[in-house]
């Protein structure tokens, strides 16, 4: 299978930004015909004040970033992982970040809505607060194209493994993360969080990401570290765009997910540690002992036990 990456620079202007994406998404149909198009995080609206936010936040089924991206999969005969948009929730003062995805056919199938919000302060101190205008998804993702299992996840999401055990053990060959990691912290995790995600369930790992400045709602410049790539399941980058707004394509074998889980088939050593814990708690004499003098406690679980189970047969 075939996959493009469109890296953008998207800014407080939702028209500019859907023209963008448009123009770029066939430029990668015209170049290098991909079976299946990612976009990047928030690649309908980046920045800006928190009313206008809300005012641009698409309806789904039905708003315009929507209908445009659902128009251009059935036009081109392509698969659109829709980076991530602005969904409006009905009667709330609050939206989702979601990713939307479409068949050839221009078909919706299915959404995921981002779980882990990004409430942090940036070593430049910069302070941000996705909380304050996102609700928190609350399900996985998992769809199939060009005989790939495919999971979904959005930028922060990439810093917990939890979310990536719970998608290896629904058997996806492939992870895309449309993402806006921001260049202070991007420079140090981005490429290490990426090859870590693929190589430990042996996965393709295909992240999108914005690239370059926008304006925050305070006036405030901030800047995205772009460096859109693709990890194969060994962890090697196999495909990174370039300091610019564009695109990056590359081919996805399923033999070569084969060929590393046979090389190293992990997924049947895996240990469940599910309810196993062993606590202890040191006497007051500071002595690590096994008597039953009372001035200590040892608390065990149950037992860890082995799996046994491949990645596809959870």
């Amino acid at each position: 299978m075939k996959i493009s990456l469109v890296q953008m620079n998207s800014q407080p202007d939702r028209e500019h930004n859907l023209r963008t994406a448009e123009s770029l998404m066939l430029q990668a149909i015209a170049r290098d015909t991909p079976d299946l198009v990612v976009l990047p995080e928030h690649f309908d609206w980046s920045g800006g004040t928190v009313p206008a936010k809300l005012t641009a936040a698409d309806r789904m089924p039905g708003g315009e970033a929507y209908r445009m991206l659902q128009a251009f999969a059935a036009r081109h005969k392509v698969w659109i992982h829709g980076g991530s948009l602005l969904e409006r929730i009905d009667g709330s003062s609050k939206i989702y970040n979601t990713t939307v995805v479409f068949d050839p056919q221009g078909s919706e199938v299915g959404r995921y809505r981002k779980i882990h919000l990004f409430d942090i302060e940036a070593p430049d101190g910069k302070v941000y607060r996705e909380s304050a205008t996102v609700v928190a998804g609350e399900s996985l993702f998992v769809y199939e194209a060009g005989g790939f299992r495919i999971g979904c996840a959005i930028c922060y999401d990439l810093r917990f493994p939890r979310l990536f055990d719970a998608l290896a053990s629904a058997g996806v060959d492939v992870v895309i993360l449309p993402a806006a990691f921001t260049l202070q912290t991007g420079k140090d995790h981005w490429e290490v969080l990426c090859r870590a995600r693929a190589i430990e369930h042996q996965v393709y790992f295909v992240a999108c990401g914005q690239w370059g400045g926008y304006t925050a709602a305070d006036g405030d410049r901030r800047f995205t570290y772009g460096n859109s790539l693709v990890c194969d399941p060994w962890g090697q980058v196999i495909a990174r765009a370039v300091d610019q707004v564009g695109i990056v394509s590359t081919h996805l074998d399923l033999a070569r997910v084969t060929a590393v889980r046979k090389l190293i088939p992990a997924a049947s050593h895996k240990a469940s540690f599910v309810d196993q814990a062993r606590v202890y708690r040191g006497c007051s004499r500071g002595e690590r002992c096994n008597s039953s003098c009372g001035s200590h406690e040892q608390i065990f679980g149950t037992p860890i036990s082995s799996s046994g189970r491949s990645a596809r047969n959870p």
